[in-house]
């Protein structure tokens, strides 16, 4: 009795399973593409009626208006440093000469005679060598009648005039310079500074100008440009033409 009504169960079990895959067989399958499209759809136009929103304001910047700046000038290099502009002199400085030989012999007698007579210590043996009269020796004078020898003293750092002395033997032992030449005031100038401008000295020349002045006269003069210390002017006939401190 037991073992009929297991078999009845089973039997309805199976009808049902049987019945069921019927049912599925009949309904249609899906592919991934039949499955609907969850993207919105996009905005129609909008119609007559629609209202336009409105344009931002204006800030009140007219286009016009806003400045353009230039581009470069092509022929401007920017990776380029600014030049200084320099001015050449007008004239080509004097030629530095060192050797003595190359002077007219009176040039080089006067020169040795001014040196001979520094070297005695005493100022006054200058005096002979200073042409006494209208073509005298031309010194910086504090009055027009004043002694030369009494000037040159009262430019000296010593009541003596020794510093004068010293003076003439440092600026005599340098090269020297020929000016206006061909002219009435055509000149052999010591020391060659006189001729040439500070800016052009090579770094052994600038040596040479220390030995005579400090380099605190040295930087002062090169605010101006020039040398204007002591120099001595002989004439090509060996007349000692001036003894003169500044341009």
């Amino acid at each position: 009795m037991m073992i009929s009504s297991r078999v009845r169960l089973l039997r309805l079990t199976s009808a049902l399973t049987l019945m069921f895959a019927s049912i599925t067989a009949a309904l249609p399958a899906f592919a991934l593409s039949d499955i609907r499209d969850i993207t919105p759809p996009a905005a129609e136009p909008p119609g007559p009626d629609a209202i336009t929103p409105a344009a931002p304001e204006d800030d009140g910047i007219i286009e016009d208006s806003i400045p353009v700046i230039p581009d470069p000038d092509p022929l401007i290099r920017r990776d380029m440093p600014d030049l200084v502009e320099t001015t050449e002199p007008d004239t080509p400085p004097a030629e530095v000469i060192y050797n003595i030989e190359q002077a007219p012999e009176p040039v080089r007698r006067m020169r040795q005679l001014i040196i001979d007579a520094a070297t005695t210590g005493d100022i006054s043996k200058l005096k002979p060598l200073m042409n006494p009269g209208p073509d005298q020796t031309t010194v910086p004078l504090q009055d027009p009648e004043q002694d030369p020898i009494d000037a040159l003293k009262a430019l000296s750092g010593d009541s003596d005039g020794m510093e004068i002395l010293a003076i003439l033997l440092d600026i005599l032992s340098t090269g020297f310079v020929q000016v206006d030449k061909g002219t009435p005031d055509e000149a052999y100038v010591w020391p060659y500074f006189a001729g040439k401008s500070l800016g052009l000295l090579t770094p052994q020349e600038k040596v040479e100008l220390l030995r005579i002045v400090t380099a605190g006269d040295v930087a002062e003069m090169q605010e101006y440009g020039n040398y204007n210390f002591f120099r001595v002017g002989i004439t090509p006939d060996g007349r000692w033409k001036f003894l003169s401190v500044g341009d």
